[in-house]
């Protein structure tokens, strides 16, 4: 039994080597095989029928999420690339089955009309997706359509790949660290040359952009991190885009955009557009009155600026913040010890929702650096998590949760229950010889990506595993997390962890008031370039590949929502991982933050700390997992239908 309370299969296999990789994914491929044969002869109905059914794509989604971890965070190179071709191995099965017209016919058979809804649920958006494969097809086109979907695995992994591999290092003169904190110019002293290395790692990177007064050191950091993906990504993003949208029209859909979002809230390609021009529209004024208060703060240094540049953003919003808004982010970094942060944040979540954590030193993992903790809720054992906080070469360069195994009760199965486990894999900065301070929107990050991983495990004892975990749609997945980030801005939560490492002294409660009166600088700019980033997403996927020029897309879709100017030479698009992942629907991340706005809404009105509401709302919208529609698991926790209102009275919050 995979997970269990001694050990972990999943970690096992992280910890092994490439040849394991492959007998792990022969292993799954069989077992996968031997369930479907069983499906068709071995005279199985009903629940039995889809029991079976359902364990063989387990079989394969927890081989296929367990490499695909390892890809993206292994510091072994032959085991990074044994799992891509492991990956590869089981993603074919997947696409065989999903094309397979007995195996769909043998489920549309099934009368569950009897069954609880969730079950009814589970039936509908298999045969769903049985249909959105093609298996509905002639033997033609279902051809063609199991060699894209062949493809365009291989063509991810190297996009990814491509992204994850090209860490670019600047050399600046020491002169170009003032402004920096100390810890920070301590940690990049000037090598033989006299100069120091800056890296394109987030732990570098954003604190140079935010803090360094040196602006043109500032662009040459800036363009070195837009150049990330240029040239290795400039065919695999075509060839992405190509194939994506033949299979689409295949389908019968007009392009890629239109097909992917078919199965989420959002609905169709022209639903995203409506809802990204909403979005730009809500934040327009509010964003020219942003922009013009970094231009007036710029003119300071600059009399005769009449643009703010790209580089320049995150340096005049710190500026604005710390001398118009009195608010300091440095001072707060010496608050946000990364140890002390990661134990608040795991006994808030412990205090919430009735949990343990309990670490797992036993268990083998995949880099020193890991954690591994068992979660509790009493005796019973509800999952496993691990915690891979901190860069390194070639590893995964943003910040995600990645599931490793899909929990399962076991109510209807022969196979018995399974406990999840997940692996958050950050780039956070890193304890040594200095203390690892994070500042403040580090901290932000580490408590969204710990929604997912408590949505992973709440949502872990399904009677199913295809309806297990963050199985809902992909534009709901975000609001759980979004949500969580609420807590990082409280005042009370902050209390209980954020103490300054040399003194010992808690945050001042007057920094935590003006923390959140400087939040509410810069909204209009965030989420006018939230949708640069989603009609980005969107327009590479509904247009016609033939003649597309994505630099020029880039460019309109910056110039038409952010009051940036496009820099000739920069390629974002090339390093803008979610266009493999989320492809068409980035607007993920803004949808789901309207409806996690409207979720805060109870909270706000019965306590942050009420453990009454968190039960609740674990009742009612994590545990679920994906056993019914998103809105309606939203529905019964609001009572009603989620709306725009609380979104709106946040973006128009007085500044």
């Amino acid at each position: 039994m995979s997970g269990d309370a001694t050990g972990s299969a999943a970690a096992a296999l992280a910890t092994s080597n490439p040849t394991a990789l492959a007998r792990a994914a022969d292993v799954a491929i069989a077992d996968a095989r031997v369930r479907i044969d069983a499906m068709m002869t071995g005279g199985l109905d009903g629940l039995d029928l889809l029991d079976a059914y359902d364990e063989a794509m387990a079989a394969l989604a927890n081989a296929a999420d367990r490499v695909d971890l390892i890809a993206v965070s292994h510091p072994d190179r032959g085991m990074r690339d044994g799992a891509d071709a492991a990956k590869q191995a089981i993603a074919k099965v997947r696409t065989d089955i999903s094309l397979d017209r007995d195996v769909f016919d043998a489920l549309v058979a099934l009368d569950l009309s009897q069954e609880d809804a969730a079950t009814r649920h589970y039936l509908t958006t298999i045969l769903r997706d049985f249909r959105r494969a093609g298996v509905d097809r002639d033997d033609t086109t279902r051809a063609r359509l199991r060699e894209l979907q062949e493809e365009l695995v291989g063509i991810g992994q190297d996009f990814d790949r491509n992204i994850r591999s090209d860490m670019r290092t600047a050399l600046v003169a020491p002169s170009a660290l003032t402004g920096l904190p100390e810890d920070y110019v301590r940690a990049h002293p000037a090598g033989d040359d006299g100069l120091a290395r800056v890296t394109t790692e987030y732990p570098d990177i954003i604190p140079f952009l935010t803090y360094s007064t040196d602006a043109a050191a500032r662009e040459q950091m800036w363009r070195l991190y837009r150049q990330r993906g240029y040239p290795s990504n400039v065919d695999v993003l075509r060839n992405m885009i190509e194939r994506r949208h033949e299979l689409a029209t295949l389908l019968g859909y007009p392009n890629w955009a239109d097909y992917i979002a078919e199965d989420k809230m959002v609905g169709s390609a022209q639903n995203i557009a409506e809802f990204i021009e909403r979005i730009a529209a809500a934040g327009a004024d509010r964003s020219r009155r942003d922009y013009d208060r970094l231009l007036q703060r710029k003119r300071l240094d600059a009399p005769d600026a009449d643009s703010v540049f790209g580089w320049d953003s995150a340096y005049l919003d710190d500026r604005v913040k710390a001398e118009q808004l009195a608010f300091d982010t440095q001072a707060m970094r010496p608050y946000f010890e990364y140890g002390r942060v990661k134990a608040g944040l795991m006994r808030l979540v412990e205090r919430l929702f009735g949990v343990e954590f309990r670490e797992r030193p036993d268990i083998g993992v995949w880099h020193p650096e890991v954690e591994c903790h068992d979660v509790f809720a009493g005796d019973r054992l509800l999952g496993r998590i691990f915690l891979d906080m901190h860069p390194r070469a070639d590893k995964y360069s943003h910040a995600a949760m990645f599931a490793m195994t899909t929990g399962k009760a076991g109510k209807a199965s022969k196979a018995g229950p399974r406990v999840p486990e997940c692996a958050l894999v950050c780039n956070l900065p890193r304890p040594g010889d200095e203390p690892a301070l994070l500042q403040h929107s580090d901290v932000g990050t580490f408590f969204h990506e710990f929604g997912h991983l408590i949505h992973h495990i709440f949502a872990g004892a399904s009677r199913w595993s295809g309806t297990s975990g963050i199985a809902t749609e992909w534009d709901f997945v975000e609001a759980p997390s979004q949500l969580l980030e609420e807590w990082v801005r409280d005042a009370a939560t902050l209390a209980t962890f954020a103490v300054h490492y040399e003194t010992g002294d808690p945050l001042p409660a007057d920094m935590v008031t003006k923390l959140r009166a400087a939040e509410e600088f810069g909204k209009g700019l965030f989420v006018r370039q939230q949708m640069f980033y989603a009609s980005l997403s969107l327009e590479l996927y509904r247009r016609d590949p033939a003649g597309l020029d994505p630099v020029a897309v880039e460019r309109e879709a910056q110039e038409r929502f952010t009051p940036y100017r496009h820099v000739d030479g920069t390629h974002l698009h090339l390093g803008f991982g979610h266009l493999d992942g989320y492809s068409a629907i980035y607007c993920t991340y803004m949808w789901s933050l309207v409806i996690a706005k409207d979720l805060f809404t109870v909270f706000a009105a019965e306590g942050l700390q009420s453990t009454e509401t968190a039960a609740r709302y674990r009742r009612a919208v994590l545990s679920p997992g994906g056993s019914a529609p998103a809105a309606q698991l939203v529905a019964d926790f609001l009572g009603r239908p989620y709306d725009f209102t609380a979104y709106q009275a946040w973006l128009d919050a007085d500044e």
